[in-house]
């Protein structure tokens, strides 16, 4: 009983994640609606039936309504823009219009949303990809398109998580049912118990009154006649209200055998079910932990290792060294080749780091063409050195678009953790290190 209700509980406390959870992305939902918000009112005064789209966009965007209905504005929106661009091109007339510092303000607050999906590890990759085209948005339709993908990963996490939501209820609710029959198992075993006592109790007062009144009987007699039929006459009774006990007791018996067999199938198939639970939740909460494009850990799960390193180190004297990773020239590889050149590339450096590291080091995905790892009981000199034959595995890498060769290479800064260290603050170094080597020629490894 306290397993099951450890699973019980376990089970309620992902269903409140999960509540969480959604609750933290309506807000974003809530802050998306801000932003749309505050587009309208940005780039209203450039053209009066662009106006009216706004006008009507904006309407609707405060009445709370569905994404069906948001998209056939976003359309119609579209439509008026790419009209409007025709005419007169947006950006020339932002530049002089007195809503510009409201379209930065709009764009830096579209950036925010798109960097905290990112850091929360939700598709990374197109989060990346949006972060890369905001400064390229020049005018309403290319940021209302970055909006509308944005919208698209908020909803799609939502659906996902609502799912899951549901998910977890079915199954608490299902776990409920069960641990209700197993209560109404032990009730009725108790019930059979004091059925039984109070049954034997019975049987023994019965029993003792027939031999109280056979010796008041036996010693009143006074022919040995009468006095053997009084006596067979009470071993019969006595013997009857045994022989019945005796029938009660065994259809009590075959009937607790039949109600502890179908317990043990409800118990069997629970602790099945529930293996089977943990092991999805176990699987979940791994792939929730990796990134999606390269397998390996992602930024959340880079920030729980480091802590605990940082933690460990603070401990005692285990040396833990940080080497912060930069793919050189990875934008122009994507605008060159295309991001599906790009998302090999990646998944190519991946995995030279994860064949060139020990079992028990940890490699991690942190942004779009950054990479981290993490060495225990290594010093810096020992760990430059192991930087140095990775940079040179990526830099064997061959890769090819079209019989045409990409070049491919990193740079790496290095530090260690110090017991005395401020929260980022190896980070920081490490980072410092990375700029260093980036503009000194790139693809090399720098210690700080």
């Amino acid at each position: 009983m306290p397993e099951t209700a450890d699973w019980k509980q376990k089970y309620r406390d992902s269903l409140m994640e999960l509540e969480s959870e959604e609750k933290r992305w309506r807000q974003i939902e809530q802050a998306l609606r801000r932003l749309v918000g505050r587009l309208c009112a940005a780039g209203m005064g450039v053209d009066p039936q662009l106006d009216d789209e706004l006008v009507a966009l904006a309407a609707a965007n405060r009445r709370n309504a569905d994404a069906l209905e948001l998209e056939r504005l976003a359309a119609s929106l579209t439509t008026a823009v790419v009209a409007v661009d025709a005419v007169s091109p947006v950006p020339t007339v932002m530049v002089a219009s007195p809503n510009f510092a409201r379209w930065d303000a709009t764009c830096a607050a579209a950036g925010r949303v798109l960097q905290h999906l990112q850091s929360a590890g939700i598709d990374e990759a197109a989060a990346v990809e949006l972060i890369a085209k905001l400064p390229r948005a020049s005018s309403d339709a290319a940021l209302a398109a970055i909006l509308d993908k944005t919208a698209e990963i908020i909803r799609s996490h939502g659906d996902r998580l609502a799912n899951e939501r549901a998910q977890a209820a079915l199954v608490l609710s299902d776990v409920t049912k069960r641990l209700e029959e197993m209560a109404g198992y032990l009730t009725e075993s108790g019930n059979d118990s004091r059925s039984h006592f109070d049954d034997t109790a019975c049987v023994n007062d019965n029993v003792l009154l027939e031999v109280r009144e056979l010796s008041a009987e036996a010693a009143s007699a006074t022919e040995l006649s009468v006095l053997r039929t009084k006596v067979n006459a009470r071993l019969q009774a006595v013997t009857r209200q045994v022989m019945d006990f005796r029938a009660r007791e065994e259809d009590r018996m075959l009937e607790f055998a039949g109600r502890a067999e179908r317990m043990r199938t409800r118990i069997a198939d629970l602790e099945r079910e529930a293996q089977e639970l943990h092991s999805k939740l176990d699987r979940e909460k791994h792939g929730a932990r990796l990134d999606p494009l390269t397998r390996l850990a992602n930024r959340k799960s880079f920030d729980e290792r480091f802590a605990q390193e940082a933690q460990r180190r603070s401990r005692n004297d285990v040396p833990v060294t940080l080497l912060l990773w930069d793919l050189d020239n990875f934008k122009l590889i994507n605008d060159t080749y295309g991001h599906r050149v790009g998302d090999r590339v990646l998944q190519g450096v991946a995995t030279c780091f994860m064949t060139g590291l020990r079992p028990d080091d940890f490699v991690a995905r942190i942004g779009g063409e950054e990479f981290v790892v993490l060495l225990t009981g290594l010093t810096v000199e020992r760990a430059l050195a192991i930087a140095e034959q990775l940079r040179l595995s990526v830099q064997a890498l061959r890769f090819h678009f079209r019989g045409t060769p990409v070049p491919v290479t990193v740079s790496c800064g290095i530090t260690d953790l110090r017991a005395n260290d401020a929260a980022g603050a190896a980070f920081d170094r490490a980072d410092a290190a990375l700029y260093r080597a980036k503009h000194g020629g790139k693809n090399s490894c720098v210690a700080a």
